[in-house]
């Protein structure tokens, strides 16, 4: 979920770190579920109704549920939806792509994390959309180091999308801080020169989340107030994941793994090689 709102830089121990990871375990299972359980048939209601039973299985709160009134545990966005889709009863048709993005609390800490399923027949052009969006998130994730310049992120976010074809990237929405509060300063731009902004911290905490469409960058909000949506009818997808700033280097709190997996596989120092 993405707002802009402004925050002091809240930088967290090892301890509450820890605590953060209980949160972005819950997001990611649920998530994991979700995926499996999203198809053709089901409605994103169907969907919402599987997050809470999540969250009462994990004894989790819902980050989102009557944040600003939004009414809703999950939102899920379908097709030229980009952000901030209401669940309904509408079912899923073959060949949709639908993003989900969810948030929990555990003891007080944030998790916030999305992801993009195709449902059905798999579309190519779909397919490569959400591929790249992911790409692009790892890309940033793997920025996310103490010493780097915060737009450092979004550079590594944008040059991945721009070398993978002519999609369009929200400005208007971006990444944000995380922790006791789900969105926090700093805000975190998919794109930028690299080098500039404020220097990244141990103890920072980042969600960070490109949302790439298949046509132009512009959007606007339905009448609901919440659904946000491409102007020229472009489909989208929504890749996100928490990310904490360790003096070991990133461990992304939201990934069953840590992200051990991708840093490994790039060579980024990570501390999620030893505590998953």
């Amino acid at each position: 979920m993405v707002f802009r709102r402004k925050d002091r830089i809240e930088l967290k121990t090892p301890a509450q770190f820890d605590l953060m990871r209980k949160a972005g375990l819950v997001v990611g299972h649920t998530l994991q579920r979700l995926a499996i359980e999203a198809g053709v048939g089901v409605t994103t209601g169907d969907l919402d109704r599987i997050a809470r039973e999540e969250l009462r299985k994990a004894n989790a709160q819902p980050s989102f549920l009557g944040y600003y009134g939004y009414p809703a545990v999950i939102c899920t966005s379908v097709n030229h939806e980009v952000v901030h889709g209401i669940p309904n009863g509408k079912p899923l048709d073959d060949g949709d792509i639908l993003s989900i993005d969810f948030g929990a609390i555990v003891d007080g800490w944030h998790g916030d994390s999305a992801i993009t399923i195709e449902i059905g027949t798999p579309i190519p052009e779909q397919t490569k959309l959400s591929n790249v969006t992911r790409a692009s998130m790892w890309a940033g994730l793997a920025q996310s180091v103490a010493d780097n310049h915060l737009s450092d992120i979004g550079h590594a976010v944008e040059k991945t999308i721009r070398s993978a074809g002519p999609y369009g990237i929200l400005e208007e929405y971006v990444g944000h801080g995380i922790g006791t509060k789900m969105h926090m300063d700093p805000s975190v731009p998919n794109y930028g020169d690299p080098g500039r902004g404020m220097i990244l911290q141990v103890g920072m905490a980042l969600a960070i989340e490109p949302m790439v469409t298949l046509g132009g960058r512009h959007v606007h909000t339905l009448a609901d107030n919440w659904t946000v949506v491409t102007d020229d009818g472009s489909r989208a997808s929504h890749w996100e994941h928490t990310v904490a700033i360790t003096e070991q280097g990133p461990w992304v709190l939201t990934a069953l793994d840590g992200g051990a997996e991708y840093f490994a596989a790039h060579g980024v120092p990570s501390p999620a090689s030893t505590r998953g």
